[in-house]
Parts: C-alpha cells; sequence; structure tokens
C-alpha cells in the first residue's frame, strides 16, 4: 500500500532515461520512454488503456526490471540503494486494497508505526487528513463496511500519512465525491508545497489541465507529447483560446495512429 516516507537531498524526485520494459523482452511495452519529476511538481500521466501507464508504474515502483535505460528515485538506481529507493515512494492504485480486520483508525496506526513516525505529530495529521476527507466518523470502522469511495480515501489518508518524496496515485478521482476531490486537490497541494513530488495517472484530463505543472502523453508505449498543458495543446495544433486538454489528447492519439498506421 505505502512503501515510504523518504526524502533525500536534490530536485529531482523522479528520473527516466531511455526505459524499455515490459513483461516479455522480445515485445516490450515501453519504448525508449523519458521523463523527469521534481519536487513540489504534479505531472500527470495520460493515455488510453494499453498505452503503457501501468508498466510504467510498475517500472518506477522497482516491481519490473528494465530491459535498458534505467529509473533513479531520490537520485538512485533500486539497484545503488534499495532501502532509499523504496522509502522514498508512496503508491495509491486504483483499487483500493485494505486490511479486513483493522479499522480506519487502526490502519493509520500500522501505517505511522511500520515507517517509524513520530506518534504525535503522526496522529494530529491523521485526524487533520480524516477531516479533510470527512472520514472522522468511519475511523472506527472495518474495510467491509465502507463505499468503494470510502475505501480509497482510506488508501489516500496513508499515502498522505507518509509524507514520501514521490507519491504516485492511479486514478485517484474514480468513486470520490465532488466534496472528497474537493479535499483531494488541497491535500494533494499542500504536501507539493512541503516538497512532494507527484506523479498523477488520470482520464480526468480537465482536472489535468488545472493543476499538473507537466504533462507526459503515452501512446503504444511511446512518448508522443510532454511539457505544460499549454504545451502539449500546441504541440497538438490546438492553441486556440477554446481548445481543452481533451481536445488536445484526441488530436496527439489521432496523429499517432495515423502516422503508425502501416506498423
Amino acid at each position: 500500500m505505502v512503501f515510504g516516507k523518504g526524502k533525500a537531498g536534490g530536485e529531482s524526485a523522479l528520473a527516466i532515461k531511455e526505459l524499455t520494459g515490459g513483461y516479455s523482452r522480445r515485445r516490450p511495452v515501453l519504448h525508449s520512454v523519458s521523463m523527469t519529476l521534481n519536487r513540489g511538481e504534479l505531472l500527470g500521466l495520460i493515455g488510453l488503456n494499453g498505452a503503457g501507464k501501468s508498466t510504467a508504474i510498475k517500472h518506477i515502483l522497482g516491481l519490473m526490471v528494465p530491459h535498458s535505460g534505467e529509473v533513479r528515485v531520490a537520485g538512485a538506481t533500486l539497484e545503488e540503494d534499495r532501502e532509499l529507493y523504496r522509502s522514498s515512494i508512496a503508491y495509491v492504485p486504483e483499487q483500493p486494497s485494505l486490511f479486513p480486520n483493522l479499522t480506519v483508525k487502526e490502519h493509520l496506526q500500522w501505517t505511522a508505526m511500520a515507517y517509524g513516525l513520530e506518534q504525535d505529530a503522526a496522529w494530529a495529521r491523521a485526524d487533520k487528513l480524516a477531516a479533510t476527507f470527512r472520514m472522522t466518523d468511519a475511523m472506527k470502522s472495518l474495510p467491509d463496511t465502507l463505499s468503494k469511495g470510502m475505501k480509497q480515501k482510506v488508501m489516500l489518508m496513508n499515502a498522505l500519512l507518509v509524507e514520501p518524496a514521490l507519491l504516485i496515485i492511479d486514478e485517484p478521482f474514480l468513486g470520490l465525491d465532488p466534496l472528497a476531490i474537493r479535499g483531494l486537490v488541497g491535500a494533494l497541494d499542500e504536501v507539493r508545497a512541503q516538497g512532494t513530488a507527484i506523479l498523477l495517472s488520470s482520464h480526468i484530463l480537465s482536472a489535468l489541465e488545472r493543476k499538473a505543472n507537466r504533462l507526459v502523453v503515452l501512446h503504444k508505449g511511446r512518448l508522443i507529447a510532454e511539457g505544460t498543458p499549454k504545451e502539449v495543446k500546441a504541440q497538438a495544433g490546438c492553441a486556440g483560446a477554446e481548445a481543452t486538454l481533451d481536445d488536445a489528447f484526441e488530436a496527439l492519439v489521432e496523429a499517432a495512429e495515423g502516422g503508425r498506421s502501416g506498423e
């Protein structure tokens, strides 16, 4: 659920260089993908289903070995400093995964103990997160009594409690009500101000257009656009005042499909 809380020196929380990877060396999913994410930034990762987003995240988490290229978190590769690498990442998957016999409060307590957080500070932060996500009344509840959206809130609360150098979130807005989304955006703004870098994969492009510092667009395992939301729209030929990121994404995918129609 949460891998750690480490914060090393340096500006780059994540640096991926010419990453080629996937499940089989004979059929790689990712092809020479490069991206960087600095502390305090929010990088939006977007693409169609099957574009390689999940594979990229698995490589960042150290769950897959690159065929070529490298992934650095907090300045280190997994081989160079396994403890620093893993302790610098927190991950919230799309599908909530909780311990069935632990209450919401016990999940937070377990996370605080597992990662050596100072008790008083951790509980003060936990109470604040519970209020942010309107989960105060559910702190003694077991997962089976919670809706999917509430389970997602528990996952987010545990990750934000850790205050990692790199926070990776996969589709965080699915299942959340409007007030919870507002609370999440506010919480993410807070941890960014403290230096946490956020890699956020989402199909809700309007949210990324408003909040992301930069975007990376993947299609069939290749990087087809990157930059600020404004720059990505310009790369797609959608620089008009009325153009949206959804318009730009559609144009980029159509161009990529047309350019590779013979493959």
